[in-house]
């Protein structure tokens, strides 16, 4: 699990827009590794992380479409029944909300990535990490927090 860069964009409801952004980033190579869109009364939202945050940028802005980057939590998760939730119930327990949350299949199989909006990302991320490292899990080869 990592804190990564998140890009959200608010996007014209009409076919074709979004279609044009990820082929814009497929012929740079940037891949895709979660993303997410809302509709909403006005523009829809966009929110996506990728591979490569600088080039994601540069497509963004040659295609003329307004962005802001954020921090969100990348977190592995396995893909079965009952992860998401204590996930969840974990953060829950030490009063991290969660503002917004989205996953997507990773490329292991049998496994997952959610990204997690919370109102604490490094305190949610030391936690996290001190329940993968009580449970044996591997916190994705970093620390926790609290030992750095």
């Amino acid at each position: 699990m990592e804190i990564v860069n998140e890009v959200t964009a608010h996007l014209e409801n009409k076919p074709g827009r979004l279609a044009k952004i990820c082929s814009a980033l497929a012929q740079e190579k940037v891949d895709i590794r979660a993303i997410t869109v809302m509709e909403t009364d006005g523009p829809s939202v966009l929110r996506f992380v990728t591979t490569d945050l600088e080039t994601t940028k540069k497509v963004l802005t040659a295609l003329g479409t307004e962005y802001r980057i954020s921090e969100v939590l990348a977190v592995g998760l396995e893909n079965r029944p009952g992860i998401l939730a204590k996930v969840l119930e974990k953060l829950a327990e030490e009063h991290i909300n969660i503002n917004y949350a989205y996953a997507s299949t990773a490329a292991n199989p049998g496994k997952a990535l959610g990204i997690f909006h919370t109102t604490n990302i490094k305190r949610a991320l030391q936690i996290l990490s001190e329940a993968a490292g009580n449970s044996g899990e591997k916190a994705g080869g970093r620390r926790p927090l609290h030992s750095r």
